[in-house]
């Protein structure tokens, strides 16, 4: 007799129980709206889908008539691009300071404390210092992706440096390669994988920190206009800008994970179906 945790779903059923939770909650939305809406036909927190049908057709297909724009796509534009910005410039200091903090006794220890403690410091308890510092301009979004994201991915990328097998290092010293040649020849082959894994995880963070800066101070953005919206109660916009942000990450997070295996296959070989 299999036990549970033995027991292995086919393809069909896979993706059959990967869909389920989805369309449950599809109908249970609507089951809810349609009952609100019956009693009150001008209950705003539960749009019904021809409703949300409507904001999403009038924010896309339809420029405004104010700015000339397409209100969804020009959001989408700057916040994507705020935060591949920032978490990029957060995974360039998080391979070199970590892999040159992980190699480098001297440098840990000296350099390990101070990046603890920052990595420890609230994000947006200094996000009032950051738009101080930095103005109401893009910088200033920016700079809180990286403040809340380069700590974590050092000190990851440190972690995956000091677990990697010593024998490795010592043959190629033993070899007479520099330590500028075992990090570029030995450790940073096998850290790549890792800094994109830590990529991936920082991107929830990193959509946080952004839908919190532009709600405090933009003129466009995702996070900008749910913020500008909510205090009209427009559920119909808000619910479609959470679902669109939700699949920008999900899009985010599947390209670097494709990336990874097809960069680096030996990586992934013993996965199973993570």
């Amino acid at each position: 007799m299999k036990r549970l945790m033995n027991l292995t779903p086919s393809k069909p059923l896979s993706i059959f129980l990967s869909l389920l939770p989805f369309v449950l909650v599809f109908f249970l939305y609507g089951s809810l709206s349609n009952a609100r809406l019956a009693e009150n036909p001008n209950d705003k927190l539960l749009p019904s889908f021809s409703q949300i049908g409507s904001a999403i057709d009038r924010l896309a297909f339809n420029e405004d008539k104010r700015t000339g724009k397409y209100i969804l796509w020009a959001d989408t534009q700057a916040s994507v691009l705020r935060i591949a910005v920032g978490v990029t410039i957060s995974a360039a200091l998080g391979l070199t300071i970590g892999l040159f903090t992980g190699l480098i006794p001297l440098a840990r220890a000296n350099l390990s404390p101070i990046i603890t403690i920052i990595s420890l410091i609230p994000p947006m308890a200094i996000l009032p210092i950051l738009f101080i510092s930095f103005g109401l301009g893009e910088l200033a979004k920016v700079m809180l992706i990286i403040v809340g994201t380069a700590p974590v991915i050092i000190r990851d990328i440190q972690m995956r440096v000091l677990q990697l097998p010593s024998e490795q290092l010592i043959k190629a010293l033993t070899l007479g390669a520099s330590t500028w040649l075992v990090a570029l020849r030995v450790v940073l082959p096998q850290i790549l994988p890792s800094l994109l894994s830590s990529m991936r995880f920082s991107l929830g963070a990193a959509w946080l920190f952004l839908i919190a800066a532009e709600a405090i101070a933009a003129q466009e953005g995702l996070g900008y206009r749910i913020f500008l919206v909510r205090r009209y109660m427009s559920m119909d916009v808000i619910f479609p800008y959470v679902i669109w942000i939700t699949t920008l990450a999900f899009l985010m997070d599947f390209s670097l994970k494709r990336l990874s295996q097809v960069c680096f296959p030996w990586y992934h070989s013993n996965e199973n179906g993570k």
